[in-house]
């Protein structure tokens, strides 16, 4: 489960996690997805009906497939005060922390009278998947649906695999999604890409899920939009000789715990540091409930000669979450070029980001934090140029126009300019 790895290994090791990070695609999972795509495409809730009975519940029917507002509010009575109040904090934090990203429309006059400008218009109708049978994710539904929210999406739908928990339907109500619908796999997002009699189709799919629920996001892609294909977690932790290793331990057991393909990795220039991070390590995993998971998973720790080349190694691996447990983390900020979010100092720990502080969760895994960002507004916007020109402007540019038109070879566009003023 865990190994510390020293300079002459650690190339090797890198090059192994960036290769385990490339989304995989399994021929046979992939024809198993297509197969229920199709299918939902084609017969809509009878099919939506056949696979929620397969795969979660044996005694579902189609009217049980919307959870009724009555059940919404009686899940009130099943969740504590605590969490409800805990609920509402996190919602402030979110909304307020998402408000700061709204895009900018902007309008300008040129001389002549040309005008050019940049719309910005919310997304009509989003589909929020969140993970659900034994698992309790009600988090994941107030990362996906506030910025929605922030962004003005009229129309929020979630779905989620049956039993769904009262503390995810409470948050579904305090988030302020639209509709839910019990249901879950690769068939829930089939009906949200084309719409059912009874699920209605939307613009764009977001929210995680297993490598069916994935497979089936990238397969309807190009019908709706979707956030990401998303991967196992990962955080890399750089640590230098003041970190606390009982800290350090506990924060790459609190990621890996997440799923046996998850990967956590120290990298200090501390050999102190590295061995009592192992010690704390072997003795807190006996601790948790979910060390038959963290024992599959991929915990490593590198040594190394010094920060930069911890940063280095950082900005190739490109990880979820980044904790810089390091005197002045600042200072090594400007330093990360590719990490889905920053963790500065011993008292922010990935868990804090992950329900709490604002930003969002939903992070760019895989790797591909090098070219993507974390969930957004933006995710639920869509820009439209805005170009007006006066007769006078179109004359004064009629020549560079056409000119540029005929040289690709396209007469019809030279001729749209020449006809007016022929």
């Amino acid at each position: 489960m865990m190994k510390t790895f020293v300079k002459e290994e650690i190339a090797k090791e890198v090059k192994a996690i960036m290769v385990s990070q490339r989304f995989q695609i399994g021929s046979a999972k992939e024809e198993v997805v297509k197969g229920i795509v199709t299918d939902v495409a084609k017969r809509g809730d009878k099919a939506l009906l056949e696979y929620t009975k397969k795969f979660d519940d044996k005694d579902f029917s189609l009217e049980n497939l919307e959870v009724p507002k009555a059940e919404i509010d009686a899940a009130y009575s099943m969740i504590g005060k605590g969490f409800r109040e805990a609920l509402v904090k996190a919602i402030q934090n979110i909304t307020a922390y998402h408000q700061k990203q709204q895009p900018d429309e902007w309008f300008e006059t040129l001389p002549l009278d040309v005008v050019l400008g940049q719309r910005v218009i919310p997304l009509s109708r989003v589909g929020i998947y969140v993970p659900g049978g034994k698992a309790v994710y009600p988090s994941s539904v107030l990362m996906n649906t506030i910025p929605a929210k922030v962004a003005g999406v009229a129309e929020i739908i979630m779905v989620s695999p049956p039993p769904i928990s009262p503390y995810v339907l409470v948050a579904a109500a305090e988030a302020g999604v639209s509709r839910v619908f019990r249901v879950g796999g690769a068939q829930a997002i089939a009906a949200l890409a084309f719409g059912t009699k009874t699920i209605p189709q939307v613009d764009k799919i977001v929210g995680p899920g297993n490598i069916y629920v994935t497979l089936a996001k990238k397969l309807v892609f190009g019908v709706v939009g979707i956030d990401s294909l998303a991967g196992p977690s990962n955080v890399v932790i750089i640590a230098d000789d003041d970190a606390e290793p009982e800290f350090l331990a506990a924060d790459l057991l609190s990621q890996a715990e997440h799923d046996q393909d998850s990967f956590a990795v120290l990298i200090t220039d501390s050999s102190r540091v590295a061995e009592k991070t192992r010690q704390q390590l072997e003795k807190q995993v006996k601790k948790l409930k979910r060390q038959e998971i963290i024992e599959k998973a991929e915990i490593k720790i590198f040594l190394v000669d010094n920060m930069k080349e911890a940063i280095d190694i950082c900005n190739q691996i490109a990880p979820e979450h980044l904790e810089l447990q390091v005197s002045s983390p600042q200072r090594k900020l400007e330093k990360i070029k590719n990490a889905g979010a920053v963790f500065l100092g011993p008292h922010s720990p990935v868990p804090v980001g992950d329900y709490f502080a604002g930003p969002n969760h939903v992070l760019p895994t895989g790797g591909t934090a090098r070219f993507a960002s974390p969930l957004g507004v933006y995710d639920f916007v869509k820009t439209q140029s805005i170009v007006g020109y006066t007769k006078p402007a179109l004359k004064d540019v009629w020549k560079d126009i056409k000119a540029l038109a005929e040289v690709e070879g396209l007469d019809a566009h030279a001729r749209a300019i020449d006809v007016r003023f022929s």
